[in-house]
């Protein structure tokens, strides 16, 4: 055996490789191009090529490691398995020094701060001569704070104050104002002038406000449950629960009540009048006591 054989110098250690190289590599790797990579994350390309280049001065201060974590992750790679690959990226712990002008300037602004917090409580506490000599003076005197007024009441009549709301006009261009308020289940529908139909099923305590062409007809298949409005005049349907109801309404909003059917009149039946008893028979004449016959010649 040579000695050359024998004396073989063991391998050198490897460096560790760079953190730029293997987030290329693992780029690479999922076939993904630096822009689309860049458009991706919303970074651009110049920074991801210098991060991929090691270039961690092109960087912004302080976000060299956020940036590298990012990119690892949306890699798929673990930075726990390349410690030394992340040691090289500035921002560790290590590179954390100590600024001394920094912080000279921080304490001489916490003596300033305390020193004026002191100086101000002092003036509040211990009022000068110039104003205890000045006692009365006129700008010593305290403002009295506005009071604010109160809100307007609102208004009983037809012209409502500033800043209250209005009601919907119950008639306009576009249609009469209906209002329907269900107390259970009930399939509502209108059908305007226009030939517009307005279907809609109500649940419980479902408010319906829509506005219908004039003349419309209002159809309820539950009408006992229902609360309806026209114009901004309650419609009282009369029907009961279950019962289904329509409506035809006049460009006015007034209900068109259907004309009742006439009832035929009962013929006049005269009561039979009671049976008279027949006239007794007449009696013969009497003649008069002592008067006789006279006697024919």
């Amino acid at each position: 055996m040579n000695d050359d054989e024998g004396n073989s110098a063991a391998p050198a250690p490897e460096e560790p490789r760079s953190l730029g190289s293997l987030l290329r590599q693992s780029r690479e790797a999922l076939d993904l191009s630096r822009e689309q990579l860049a458009t991706e994350l919303k970074l651009p390309v110049r920074l991801l090529a210098a991060i991929e280049s090691d270039d961690w001065d092109a960087v912004p201060p302080g976000r060299e490691r956020p940036l590298a974590r990012q990119l690892a992750a949306r890699l798929r790679m673990d930075l726990d398995h390349h410690p030394d690959a992340l040691g090289l990226v500035p921002g560790g712990a290590q590179d954390a020094q100590s600024d001394p002008r920094l912080e000279r300037l921080e304490r001489g602004a916490m003596v300033a701060l305390g020193l004026g917090s002191v100086a101000l409580l002092a003036w509040l506490v211990i009022p000068g001569p110039s104003l205890r000599g000045r006692g009365n003076a006129a700008w010593l005197d305290i403002t009295p704070q506005r009071m604010v007024p109160p809100p307007p009441p609102k208004a009983d009549g037809p012209n409502p104050v500033l800043g209250e709301l209005l009601p919907e006009a119950p008639i306009t261009a576009e249609g009469i104002l209906v209002s329907l308020r269900a107390q259970d289940v009930c399939d509502a529908e209108a059908v305007g002038a226009d030939g517009v139909k307005l279907a809609r099923s109500l649940q419980v305590s479902d408010p319906w406000k829509l506005r219908v062409k004039a003349p419309f007809q209002l159809n309820l298949s539950n009408a006992g449950v229902v609360q309806v409005e026209v114009a901004g005049k309650p419609v009282a349907t009369g029907a009961s629960v279950g019962q289904p109801w329509s409506g035809r309404f006049d460009e006015n909003g007034v209900w068109r009540r259907p004309r009742p059917m006439p009832v035929p009149a009962e013929p006049l039946t005269q009561e039979p009048a009671p049976e008279q008893p027949p006239p007794p028979p007449e009696e013969p004449a009497r003649e008069p006591d002592g008067a006789r016959p006279e006697a024919n010649p």
